[in-house]
């Protein structure tokens, strides 16, 4: 039931916010509640991604690209998510969720997301993102269009290209 109220935070917030850039970061500072663990007493490893939708939709409201995806009727679809978990979050501990669009490719969006706490890396999650309406896959060049923002995609990372290289 949390996950529904602070869905609906982050949309309310979202709004006021300062915006933000495709390739800017969105910072979200949240707190290890009771509904997020698991039978270890730590964070569950589901929370973790549960969480980093809400970092995407935060970046999304922020960047004006919520909006019009709204009136395109596209969806935002992942992928592929790949997380590395390298220290647990217990209950009622704070941290920050950071998460950025590092490449894109012709059919991909590429996302990074950072879990932090006290400048101490907990998760990081890598995402392969894409937005699909009209039965057709809408390409990274489209959807920038699409709120009028002309930029080279950045290099894709090494990570990223390594990443590719295991799926395929």
């Amino acid at each position: 039931m949390n996950l529904i109220f602070r869905l609906i935070g982050i949309i309310l917030e979202g709004f006021f916010r300062k915006k933000l850039h495709p390739l800017s970061e969105s910072v979200l500072n949240l707190t290890v509640l009771p509904n997020d663990l698991d039978l270890n007493l730590h964070m569950n490893n589901g929370r973790f991604l549960s969480l980093m939708d809400l970092g995407r939709l935060d970046l999304l409201i922020r960047t004006d690209l919520a909006a019009a995806l709204f009136r395109h009727r596209w969806q935002p679809l992942v992928g592929a998510v790949n997380i590395r978990y390298k220290v647990s979050l217990l209950p009622f501990q704070r941290y920050r969720l950071r998460t950025k669009v590092i490449g894109w490719d012709e059919k991909w969006f590429y996302i990074e997301q950072r879990f932090e706490r006290k400048n101490r890396t907990i998760a990081v999650g890598l995402v392969k993102a894409l937005f699909r309406g009209d039965h057709r896959n809408i390409s990274p060049e489209e959807t920038l269009r699409l709120i009028k923002v002309h930029i080279d995609p950045p290099k894709m990372p090494e990570k990223i290209l390594k990443w590719l290289s295991m799926e395929a």
